[in-house]
């Protein structure tokens, strides 16, 4: 395992949209253990292959109750209620936002073997599923941003 440098905001990677995942396989396994170590160094609750410089469909996430490993992710219901909650990125260093994101969503995605699997996110976690998923289309959190951008 290696901790991989993660771009930031000014890296044009960012907002190029990663492709989908077809191989299963040794390659894919090292990037998500290469991904969860850089996360879990970079002191953050997920990150996106793209934040890394890989453009694949693959995200880690761990909001204090374990890792969670999202292949080809995508979210299948969002709640009609909405939380407006204060926003960082790791490639955003020292930024912040309050965003309005859905209170909860289900999101489908593939394991590292392939499978495919249902997570349910409220809170925390359900604003984690939409930045990191937001991040696989180029999307960087500060389009969901409401009012001021601010810096530290």
């Amino acid at each position: 395992m290696a901790i991989r440098k993660i771009r930031t905001e000014e890296d044009a990677i960012l907002r190029k949209k990663s492709r989908i995942v077809e191989n299963f396989d040794e390659k894919l396994w090292d990037l998500l253990d290469d991904m969860k170590e850089t996360m879990y160094q970079a002191e953050g609750v997920g990150l996106a292959a793209v934040q890394v410089g890989i453009l694949r469909r693959v995200v880690v996430i761990d909001v204090g109750d374990g890792l969670i490993e999202l292949v080809n992710p995508e979210i299948v219901e969002r709640s009609e209620e909405v939380q407006h909650e204060t926003e960082g990125c790791l490639s955003l260093p020292g930024k912040f936002g309050v965003t309005e994101r859905p209170k909860s969503v289900i999101v489908k995605a593939q394991n590292r073997e392939g499978k495919w699997c249902l997570y349910k996110g409220e809170g925390l976690k359900a604003r984690c599923f939409c930045h990191e998923i937001d991040h696989l289309d180029g999307i960087l959190y500060t389009s969901h941003v409401i009012g001021e951008l601010e810096s530290n």
